[in-house]
């Protein structure tokens, strides 16, 4: 029987894969197709997408704080992949609240932007996924 201490990690998880899958793949392509106007979706997508962001962090930070090597295996290798994943993951989403988005807001060079933080955010969901992933192979 596993503890909630170590089921943790595996939830958070899965709140920030998909949370990522929900707002990127599901609820913002559904407010372009709508709401009666571009700038109408485009905005409240915006808001979305920051409040995304936070979650990202919040779990980010969740399961750094719970993936931290124990003790006893301190030095006993190079650091968990899945540390790799989820600082990966954190700093994508940060790049894309704080650089991205601010140009695509301001609709500096859009078609650009627009890639390169989807490009992102899709890496992001890949970062979430495989952290899911690795977490739920250690709970079988």
């Amino acid at each position: 029987m596993r503890t909630a201490r170590e089921q943790l990690p595996l939830w958070a998880a899965a709140l920030w894969w998909g949370s990522l899958t929900t707002i990127g793949f599901l609820v913002v392509p559904l407010l372009f197709v709508h709401l009666p106007s571009p700038a109408l979706a485009g905005g409240m997508a915006a808001k979305l997408f920051t409040a995304q962001t936070w979650v990202s962090v919040a779990c980010g930070v969740v399961l750094l704080l719970l993936t931290r090597p124990r003790a006893e295996e301190a030095g006993a290798g190079p650091p968990h992949a899945v540390r790799l994943f989820i600082v990966s993951g954190l700093l994508l989403a940060l790049l894309v609240e704080f650089a991205v988005a601010p140009r695509i807001v301001a609709r500096e060079n859009l078609a650009i932007w627009h890639r390169i933080g989807s490009a992102m955010y899709f890496t992001q969901w890949l970062c979430a996924a495989l952290t899911f992933w690795r977490l739920g192979k250690r709970q079988v």
